[in-house]
């Protein structure tokens, strides 16, 4: 489905597909580096100390607080929300500090990230093998981000303050697909 970004007020976003997470192969299949998408459904936050304690937990078989098969992860520490706000401003971190623990992370069928900056080449080759995708965020737009979330509530490892593991239910977020499953990259392109 396409619909217009213009009603989110997001000018440099033309049209998007529509996608919801958790996702899937088929929904994975249809995704093209540079291709713009509007993210709604689950999300879950995890930058570098929680991505060490999942996957700690996870080779420990301790409830690390999701099940990461089919799930997006979005590498962020959202800032302390406004009263009446769901989130304060919710925008990327660099992506390429979670790179040791993601491959591990894709196996066990994540199939979604998002962040900002370049990948791996262990990365890149771990989307190709597990057919998940490399969101880009839209840097230095943490205020616009944070509309598109409807709901957080903490799941995991609630002693990392602002970089615990929360769940997310957005709507609309916008982002473009920066690495797919054919072994493109937007950083090298």
């Amino acid at each position: 489905m396409r619909v217009e970004g213009e009603s989110l007020g997001l000018g440099g976003i033309m049209e998007a597909m529509e996608i919801v997470s958790p996702l899937d192969d088929d929904v994975i299949s249809l995704l093209r580096v540079g291709q713009k998408v509007l993210l709604s459904g689950t999300v879950y936050t995890a930058r570098d100390a929680a991505h060490k304690k999942i996957v700690t937990a996870m080779k420990s078989g301790v409830d690390c607080g999701f099940n990461v098969s089919g799930q997006t992860v979005y590498y962020t520490g959202p800032c302390p929300a406004r009263p009446g706000d769901v989130v304060g401003p919710i925008g990327p971190t660099t992506s390429g500090r979670m790179d040791a623990y993601t491959p591990y992370l894709l196996e066990h069928g994540l199939k979604a990230m998002i962040g900002k900056g370049f990948r791996s080449d262990d990365v890149k080759k771990a989307l190709i093998v597990n057919r998940a995708v490399y969101f880009a965020a839209i840097g230095g737009a943490a205020a616009v981000m944070k509309r598109c979330v409807k709901s957080s509530e903490f799941v995991a490892f609630d002693e990392l303050g602002a970089e615990a593991v929360r769940k997310l239910v957005v709507e609309m977020m916008p982002l473009i697909v920066a690495m797919d499953i054919y072994g493109g990259d937007i950083y090298e392109e």
